[in-house]
């Protein structure tokens, strides 16, 4: 249920930003208190090795609306947001980097995009961006790649500076690397009022990139996943079973096929050449073995799903119920 007390929550996840904390609370209580909202700003620290956690202690004693979370390790930043979308409350779920790339004035913008346009979630889009070539250039073909496979018109899905409702963010799960594709689990959980905004980007202050090229292999990879799972994670039979079952027609219908030929030129008197010393069919029968294979995993799958608790959980925007005494 939504908060109605507090206007905005910000959720801030963090790895070794010590540096940047203090001069980015300040910037977004001065976004707030010029716009006079109702706040919080959630720091999630991801097992930062630095004295970051010791500067969001200290903030959260001087600042009443700021609020920690701290992990044991490391698990990487869709953990640090799936642990702050559980702690927010308030209407509107603002997320931003910590290293001060993201700024804090587009966030009123982004608030009235949410509550008066009536967008599920907003998007920023960092149109230009002062990051070298070597990340630029891997995310832009990544960014068109992702909307050619998901639907979904947004030109960098990767940019930390979001806006969600409430809603949103208390009824998706944020897990692996998945937080490049939350518009796309918003999208397959029923929310697909989806916008984007042009975000102001700036160059990075304190610190380095806590990011490489393996995060570019590791997104192809979870857009993979993402889009199986938007597809066929309810019904792993309708791929697995499907393609066992054609499989199995077909390497069946080679086999009889290659029986029959041969008995028919058999009574031809022709000359017959043995079942077994053609390699179609092996391939035949592969394909044969492939198909139960396929078909038995999507069986599998299937009572797999079947015992998971919220097989039907079904998100209801609206209920209207008549008290009779």
């Amino acid at each position: 249920m939504e908060n109605n007390t507090i206007d905005i929550s910000v959720v801030v996840p963090l790895y070794n930003e010590e540096e940047s904390l203090p001069e980015l609370l300040a910037w977004i209580e001065r976004v707030m208190n010029d716009n006079k909202f109702v706040y919080e700003v959630v720091f999630v620290d991801d097992g930062s090795k630095d004295g970051s956690w010791n500067v969001v202690s200290e903030l959260a004693r001087s600042n009443a609306s700021v609020r920690g979370i701290r992990f044991l390790r490391n698990y990487g930043k869709s953990a640090a947001l799936y642990s702050g979308f559980e702690a927010a409350r308030g209407r509107v779920v603002i997320t931003m980097d910590a290293d001060l790339q993201d700024s804090p004035d587009e966030i009123p913008e982004l608030y009235r995009m949410v509550t008066e346009e009536g967008y599920d979630l907003v998007s920023g889009w960092k149109k230009k961006r002062y990051d070298p070539l070597g990340k630029t250039i891997p995310s832009k073909f990544f960014n068109a790649t992702a909307r050619l496979v998901t639907g979904i018109r947004l030109h960098d899905f990767n940019c930390g500076l979001k806006a969600y409702r409430n809603k949103v963010v208390k009824s998706i799960e944020v897990y692996g690397e998945m937080h490049r594709f939350i518009p796309v689990l918003a999208k397959q959980a029923g929310f697909s009022r989806i916008g984007e905004k042009v975000v102001h980007h700036r160059a990075r202050k304190y610190g380095v990139s806590k990011f490489g090229w393996e995060r570019m292999i590791k997104g192809y990879l979870d857009l993979i996943s993402v889009m199986f799972m938007s597809r066929f994670g309810k019904s792993p039979m309708y791929l697995f079973g499907g393609m066992g079952t054609f499989m199995f027609l077909v390497g069946g219908a080679t086999t009889v096929w290659l029986i029959a030929e041969k008995l028919w030129k058999q009574s031809q008197g022709l000359a017959v050449r043995g079942v077994t010393d053609q390699p179609l069919f092996y391939i035949a029968i592969m394909a044969v073995i492939l198909g139960v294979q396929l078909f038995l995993a999507g069986f599998l799958g299937e009572l797999i799903g079947r015992g998971s608790p919220d097989r039907n959980r079904y998100l209801i925007e609206e209920r209207i119920e008549n008290k009779k005494e």
